[in-house]
């Protein structure tokens, strides 16, 4: 690839990470919720059962910070806590459907945007563009997960 394609891509990727979080602060808006518990209804509805102290630590907060957001949440009707469904001692979290029909009603504007983008590219371009957003994906997780301690 030549390096001018190289840097055009770069800074577009760049400029879509950056984005990333004013998006994520766009939807807490629209749903009438802080940017952190969108950030715990994401994580929650990412399939993986989570308790309260597993759910502070996805989100870098204390459990007890966890717990009033969780309380916050389940008061507002967006979780409930249920059984874990192998070890009844512990409490599993559940984004509420109707939770998450309003996340996506609020997302939707944007979700059919991206689509049309989407459905312009020929396959083939298709192909390279999931592959390459995949592979990115891939290294932002990696370095995210990374245990890097300043200095």
């Amino acid at each position: 690839m030549e390096d001018g394609v190289a840097l055009r891509v770069n800074l577009a990727l760049r400029d879509l990470l950056a984005l990333a979080h004013d998006v994520q602060l766009a939807l807490a808006r629209r749903l009438g919720l802080g940017a952190t518990d969108v950030q715990a209804l994401q994580h929650l509805a990412a399939g993986t059962p989570m308790g309260t102290v597993d759910l502070a630590h996805a989100l870098k907060i204390r459990s007890a910070s966890a717990t009033v957001l969780v309380d916050r949440l389940e008061a507002a009707g967006h979780v409930r806590r249920d059984r874990h469904p192998s070890d009844g001692r512990r409490v599993t979290l559940v984004v509420a459907e109707a939770a998450r029909a309003e996340v996506r009603a609020a997302l939707a504007p944007l979700v059919d945007a991206v689509t049309r983008l989407t459905e312009e590219l020929a396959p083939e371009q298709a192909e390279v563009v999931a592959k390459f957003l995949g592979d990115t994906t891939d290294v932002l997780r990696a370095y995210a997960a990374e245990p890097h301690e300043p200095g």
